[in-house]
């Protein structure tokens, strides 16, 4: 009877709350707060007050006015946000008012219920960790959210063996040079999480408070990530084209670097951005590769990459040359096929910049999110050049779902012939150009329908290949345990996606075996700045966190560019 004036279900609403707030367990200092969790979480979408994140909660909290004097609640010297430190729960706010922010309305609401699973239950871990894997602050202020930093060491790789080298300092092993001709150098991948993905796709960030997820906290923690790291080449993914436009771009070339761009062709307005020191290298040419095709089904997702030829600054009686290529191939799962056909268009287009005056490659690197896990079909195909595709199910080429629904046996050939490229990942020559006068017609004929033969024969072989002898950077698994490394980590998965591909030298000790010197010249992998383990990243609470701002790690190798 009390409230006899007001609405039903705002009469239903108020004798909830009522009930909570007369009950001694929620004003307790001791009392359990899943009981306010569910009372806080879920307001229904007509309450106009809002409810602010979990750090400034004391500060900000207004009570409802039929709820009670607010005084009372005032006195009373309770602190949600001291539950925060402990509990990390999220509490949705639809007045954010902050540059950056989520829109007001989103295809995905953030669950209001508090993730009590692994994120919470990892923290016992702590103690267990490498220490020079991973530190997490000891001495933390009663109000501060900072729950660790990540300390990743320097892996470096002895010249003189075949065993792995582990320093604190790169310096230390610099004093070796090979010859005149030796050219050092780093190169960074790194997928810097597009704020406009994050916020479409903000189920998987429910691990995080709010204000860690804004841009404008994100991409200070971003920028001097990369300025520490200092890496000569940046091979960034999910750069969002509006911040490039204006921050992102004038903030690398004030560090000095000359910065290529090319956004996706589709409404997700990020793409692909590969960045050098203009103090090591010079441009030589600039291809950006879209994915897209219009005129062919298969390929209607708007992916890209970019391929660099890049010329490095030193002194050398030849013109040695580098091509860097960077790309973030589909994400979907189930369709291998379309993985595998946008990674042939990249070789294809890495191909074509990549030779030399003598007929061999300059050395190659290939950077990016391939979407795609170690020991996969795809990934297997990047590093071994060769894959028979036979029976293979297109759930199952990214080895992303242990359970693959993607159930369709892939195609022979898996892209049609009017892409243009062949199943060695090279583009195909237009043969009707040879014709220049009606004399030559029939002996053309002739050799078109020789080809016709050859085509015919390579459509029905389910045989990919490449001619580039590409290691990984990473071994993306422990030496001592074979626990699996990471590069990736938020609320639904934390696996190995991106990686650092590169040419490999004869000699150099870290590549795989059997791999040939068949480049002008080759790289040489110096060191490599070390992976994490999901234990070690749930540490800090996963990515993004208060000092890692993007769901992603970044990647990070020093190279010797070696001359024959």
């Amino acid at each position: 009877g009390r409230h006899s004036m007001l609405p039903r279900h705002v009469q239903r609403l108020g004798r909830d709350w009522i009930t909570h707030w007369n009950g001694s367990q929620v004003l307790a200092l001791n009392s359990p707060v899943s009981s306010c969790m569910r009372w806080a979480g879920h307001y229904p979408p007509w309450a106009s007050f809002p409810l602010p994140i979990p750090a400034d909660f004391s500060a900000n909290w207004r009570l409802p006015p039929f709820l009670g004097p607010w005084r009372q609640f005032q006195n009373s010297n309770w602190h949600l946000d001291n539950y925060a430190q402990s509990c990390c729960f999220h509490l949705p706010n639809p007045s954010m008012k902050s540059e950056g922010e989520e829109p007001l309305t989103k295809k995905r609401r953030l669950s209001g219920q508090c993730d009590t699973s692994t994120p919470e239950e990892e923290t016992k871990f702590s103690n267990e960790k490498e220490p020079s894997c991973l530190s997490v602050a000891q001495n933390e202020e009663k109000h501060s959210s900072k729950k660790g930093t990540i300390k990743r060491r320097w892996e470096y790789f002895c010249q003189q063996s075949r065993t792995m080298k582990i320093s604190e300092n790169k310096e230390s092993d610099q004093s070796d040079k090979e010859s005149e001709a030796a050219f050092d150098f780093t190169v960074m991948s790194y997928n810097i999480l597009s704020q406009n993905l994050l916020e479409d796709n903000s189920h998987l960030y429910k691990h995080c408070r709010q204000r860690l997820l804004f841009w404008t906290y994100r991409f200070p923690n971003i920028l001097q990530e990369i300025k520490q790291l200092d890496a000569d080449v940046l091979c960034l993914q999910e750069v969002q084209e509006d911040h490039y436009r204006t921050e992102i771009k004038s903030s690398l070339e004030s560090l000095g670097y000359h910065c290529e761009y090319k956004m996706r062709t589709g409404r997700k307005p990020d793409g692909c951005a590969i960045c050098f020191k203009t103090s090591k290298f010079s441009l030589i040419s600039s291809n950006p590769v879209e994915f897209f095709r219009r005129d062919i089904p298969l390929l209607d997702r708007d992916n890209v990459g970019l391929v660099l030829l890049l010329q490095p600054r030193f002194h050398s009686k030849t013109s040695a040359a580098i091509c860097v290529a960077n790309t973030h191939l589909l994400y979907n799962p189930r369709r291998g096929d379309i993985k595998l056909t946008q990674l042939a268009m990249l070789l294809a287009e890495i191909a074509s910049v990549a030779p030399q005056k003598d007929g061999s490659f300059c050395p190659i690197i290939i950077c990016g999110d391939f979407n795609s896990v170690p020991g996969s079909p795809l990934y297997r195909f990047i590093k071994e050049g060769k894959l028979n595709y036979e029976g293979l199910a297109i759930g199952k080429v990214s080895g992303q779902e242990q359970f693959p629904r993607g159930q369709r046996i892939l195609s022979i050939p898996i892209w049609p012939k009017k892409l243009g490229i062949s199943q060695n990942c090279v583009y195909e020559i237009k043969q009707q150009q040879k014709e220049e006068n009606a004399g030559e017609k029939l002996e053309a004929a002739k050799l078109d329908n020789t080809q016709e033969i050859v085509v015919a024969s390579e459509k029905l072989s389910s045989k990919l290949q490449h001619h580039f002898k590409l290691s990984s950077v990473y071994s993306h698994y422990l030496p001592e345990t074979g626990v699996p490394e990471v590069t990736t980590c938020h609320s639904r998965s934390a696996v190995t996606v991106d990686y650092i591909f590169y040419s490999a030298a004869n000699d150099d000790t870290a590549a795989q075996p059997g791999v040939e010197d068949s480049f002008h010249g080759g790289l040489k992998l110096l060191g490599r700045l070390a992976l994490l383990t999901e234990k070690d990243l749930w540490t800090v609470n996963g990515l993004p966190n208060e000092n890692n701002s993007s769901d992603h790690l970044p990647l990070l190798a020093e190279f010797r560019l070696i001359e024959r």
